[in-house]
């Protein structure tokens, strides 16, 4: 019998084997059904900008040749609309890909990386990734809380990942409490705030962190196109840092880490802002229904500012999360499940089209009462 560490083949090196793999949420339903919604990954109901989808059908006819390595009108296309300099932007495959470059290149084996308890589980993959260990600092009301992550810091920590919103909670920080936990931070260390749904936020105490970053030497700010601007299929996100830090990243990543088709939807995405705002007002409208109509029913529901809800279900044995999901699933609703996240009897639903979500919601009134 090969044992695990048989010296006749390659063997990762020390500790790859015990990261858990990322698992996506579902996007099939059951066998027989017939029309799916799916709910599962935070993607947008309204779908992509007709203007990104153009973009990618005109790159179709060139696809022989490299793209831009340095995604110079992206980064333009970006600094434009949010006032940036594009020296201070780097573009990548997913803003995960911006995640677990920082970690590659600020971590060594034995540092540490702290993030909050419900948080985004591809930073301890990267984490680990890395060598580094992982520090859990719990939540406050399903909150991230300043003073647990700063209680979890020591000469070892070398990165803080803060998700804000963060996800699957939809919870965020107000940005005096970020500044709080900036400053409380030693200058070596790096915090990294992670602002996938910052578009969807509506709260005046609220900021993605580009002037924190603007004034900072151990700050980035992570943005992506796969949630408001509709783009998760071609995998593109990017990031907001100091210079040291750009010029650090841009040695590892790859050479044509975006793809051409995601460069020119991306420059059309982020040039339509009717589109945004048609989402936004879509998501602030289904968003506050949603969270109404699954509270009157008698579940409680996590208050988001995202584009998402976390449900949670009673602990009497028959109205489980899981057996609400396969309820769900057996009528085309396909949502999240995130006991890997630490709430195992929960949901996570993505805010759908309005079909969607009045069926979610008459679905789980008839789940409620069998």
């Amino acid at each position: 019998m090969t044992q695990a560490n048989d010296v006749s083949r390659p063997q990762p090196k020390p500790g790859i084997m015990d990261i858990a793999a990322y698992v996506p949420g579902k996007s099939s339903a059951p066998a027989g059904v017939t029309k799916v919604h799916k709910l599962s990954s935070n993607e947008n109901p309204l779908g992509a900008s007709p203007a990104a989808i153009e973009a990618v059908r005109e790159v179709a006819g060139r696809l022989e040749f490299y793209p831009d390595g340095s995604a110079t009108r992206l980064r333009e296309a970006i600094g434009e609309a949010y006032g940036l300099n594009p020296a201070n932007i780097i573009c990548s495959n997913g803003s995960d890909e911006v995640i677990g470059l920082l970690t590659q290149t600020y971590m060594q084996p034995g540092d540490e990386g702290i993030f909050t308890e419900h948080g985004f589980l591809v930073y301890r993959i990267y984490i680990q990734a890395a060598g580094g260990v992982p520090v859990v600092a719990k939540e406050k009301n399903e909150t991230a809380d300043v003073d647990a992550i700063l209680a979890a810091v020591t000469d070892k920590t070398r990165i803080v990942f803060l998700a804000n919103p963060n996800n699957p909670t939809g919870t965020y920080l107000p940005f005096e409490e970020v500044r709080r936990l900036h400053a409380g931070l030693p200058g070596n260390v790096l915090l990294v705030l992670d602002a996938a749904y910052a578009e969807y936020v509506r709260r005046n105490d609220y900021e993605a962190g580009i002037e924190l970053v603007s004034n900072s030497q151990n700050v980035v700010m992570t943005r992506t196109f796969s949630k408001i601007h509709g783009l998760g299929g071609v995998r593109l996100g990017w990031a907001y840092a100091p210079a040291h830090v750009v010029d650090a990243l841009n040695r590892v990543r790859g050479p044509f880490n975006v793809n051409a088709a995601a460069i020119e939807a991306g420059v059309a995405a982020m040039r339509d802002r009717a589109h945004v705002e048609h989402t936004v007002a879509h998501n602030e409208q289904w968003l506050a229904w949603l969270t109404e109509e699954l509270t009157r029913l008698g579940l409680r529901v996590t208050p988001s500012v995202g584009n998402f809800i976390l449900i949670h279900f009673p602990d009497d044995g028959k109205h489980s999360a899981a057996a609400a999901d396969d309820y769900l699933g057996e009528r085309g609703y396909i949502l999240r499940r995130v006991a890997g996240y630490g709430f195992p009897n929960a949901l996570r639903m993505t805010v759908g089209t309005e079909e969607a979500n009045r069926g979610v919601v008459a679905a789980l009134t008839e789940f409620l009462k069998s």
